[in-house]
């Protein structure tokens, strides 16, 4: 089995420039895949996420086009000949960086075309010509539909991601993209995990293809240590800055299943002194770009991110991945935790189980095949912030100007409760105010008073108005000016 990049013949501009970005050997889904397309094979590939699937159809598919290779500025000598479909605007974005660098000493063209920014720029883009198109479903169909691009000329279709491009709500973009496509085509399937039912799917879009899984199906990467702590929802937050701080670590990913709980996590978080960033599919794709930048600059220490971060993003040396809620989607976890120990790195991988998730980890669980052990936390001594004891509400009260009242963690009450004595606890708790003098009136046992012959004033009262007053119920009659006066009877005579 080829082991070495330098085993492959690829063409010098090719060699160059995997040169450049440091690979020397090959990792087993690159081994396996990128002499079967080099033959031009149909694959259906399935390894651990981070293990270079990208290099894997992008190289071997250049070095196929580089026959079409020109120096012409004409459009018509670039159409476009290989396809790249990905479910989200943020992965796209990735693989065609890795596009531009595998392919920056050839004459190929390359963009990128994905929703949520201006059409016009990726217009001007495609009307220059492109061997290489990476594209998601949606964006790619507006600009077939305004007749930016043809796409009767593609040889190559890659489905990166695959499990979620025939999943979910793409299935019917994907069949309109393919009906454009011509019949005869090489096409690609990669992704992390396959389920029985996406493969059956998937083959009606292949011919004869080569199976190739070199891990066993929706398996985690070895190399990410995993840990599952039984932490209640009030808990979380700082359990995970306790985790932070024991461990050291300097930078993490952190997983929340919805859209508004991101954005309040993230806005918590920075207040309480962290650098977060907030990454989910109500920002505009400006500001998904820049705190995805600048996560990967370090500027940013803890990128809080919906399922839309979890699928390909290649960001090295990211130490941890915390998943803050236990993911809906099973599959999911296993492209979470994808995001740190990638290309054979160590990782931690630190999910949070709280007692509403017995069924997603029964899910979990069956997925990956194995028994999952919840573990509990050992939280640190308690530390009071300053303020004072409310008496009556029985709880700490944080002084002005903080964030509201916090509530003392669950667990931390729990475990000193159980460590002291009834006797240190009762003398622990604050001295109440002494009380006022009891009053004499209510100690008195009662006494009725004697029975007087004169009625109650409330009585009389009430007599009175009964025989003087109308009921406030009947209205009176309103007193109306007759328009004509009847006239007067005639005298009679005597």
């Amino acid at each position: 089995m080829t082991q070495s990049f330098s085993e492959l013949s690829l063409s010098p501009a090719i060699e160059r420039a995997v040169a450049e970005m440091g690979y020397a050997t090959m990792t087993p889904i690159q081994a396996q895949a990128i002499p079967v397309v080099l033959q031009g094979r149909d694959v259906m590939g399935a390894a651990q996420t981070g293990t270079g699937k990208t290099a894997a159809f992008t190289l071997p598919l250049l070095q196929r086009m580089l026959k079409h290779e020109n120096a012409s500025t004409s459009p018509a000598r670039h159409p476009v000949r290989a396809l790249v479909l990905l479910p989200t605007r943020e992965l796209a974005d990735q693989v065609a960086e890795q596009v531009k660098l595998y392919a920056k000493y050839t004459n190929l063209r390359s963009t990128v075309v994905f929703g949520g920014i201006d059409m016009k720029p990726q217009t001007i883009e495609l009307k220059k010509g492109v061997e290489v198109l990476v594209a998601t479903p949606g964006r790619l169909l507006d600009h077939i539909e305004a007749k930016n691009c043809v796409l009767n000329q593609v040889e190559y279709v890659v489905l990166d991601e695959a499990d979620r491009m025939l999943d979910i709500g793409f299935l019917p973009d994907l069949q309109r993209i393919l009906s454009y496509l011509p019949k005869q085509r090489t096409t690609l399937l990669f992704s992390a995990t396959f389920s029985p039912e996406i493969k059956r799917l998937a083959n009606s879009y292949l011919q004869d293809p080569v199976t190739i899984e070199v891990a066993r199906s929706n398996a985690t990467a070895s190399t990410v240590e995993q840990h599952f702590y039984r932490v209640e929802d009030d808990d979380k937050r700082g359990t995970l800055k306790q985790i932070l701080r024991e461990r050291g670590i300097k930078q993490a990913f952190v997983f929340v299943n919805s859209k508004l709980g991101c954005a309040r996590l993230a806005r918590s978080l920075e207040r309480e002194g962290l650098n977060t960033a907030a990454l989910h599919g109500d920002k505009s794709q400006d500001e998904r770009l820049k705190a995805l930048a600048a996560f990967k600059a370090g500027e940013v220490d803890l990128l809080v991110c919906t399922d839309v971060a979890a699928r390909g993003l290649d960001i090295k040396d990211v130490p941890a991945v915390f998943n803050f809620d236990i993911p809906f989607n099973a599959e999911d976890y296993v492209h979470r935790i994808g995001r740190t120990g990638r290309a054979g790195a160590s990782g931690l991988a630190v999910s949070f189980v709280s007692g509403r998730d017995a069924r997603l980890m029964g899910d979990l669980e069956k997925l990956l095949g194995k028994k999952l052990e919840l573990e509990a936390m050992e939280f640190e001594a308690d530390r009071r912030p300053a303020g004072r004891f409310n008496d009556g509400q029985r709880a700490w009260q944080q002084p002005e100007g903080e964030e509201g009242e916090r509530r003392e963690s669950r667990a931390i009450r729990e475990s000193r409760d159980s460590r002291a004595p009834r006797e240190a606890r009762a003398d622990a708790r604050p001295s109440r105010a002494p009380r006022a003098p009891a009053d004499p009136l209510f100690d008195k046992p009662y006494e009725p008073s004697a029975p007087s012959e004169t009625p109650p004033s409330w009585e009389v009262s009430q007599r009175t108005t009964a025989r003087t007053s109308v009921s406030p119920n009947i209205k009176t009659r309103r007193k109306v000016a007759a328009l004509f006066k009847s006239a007067p009877a005639p005298a009679q005579e005597s």
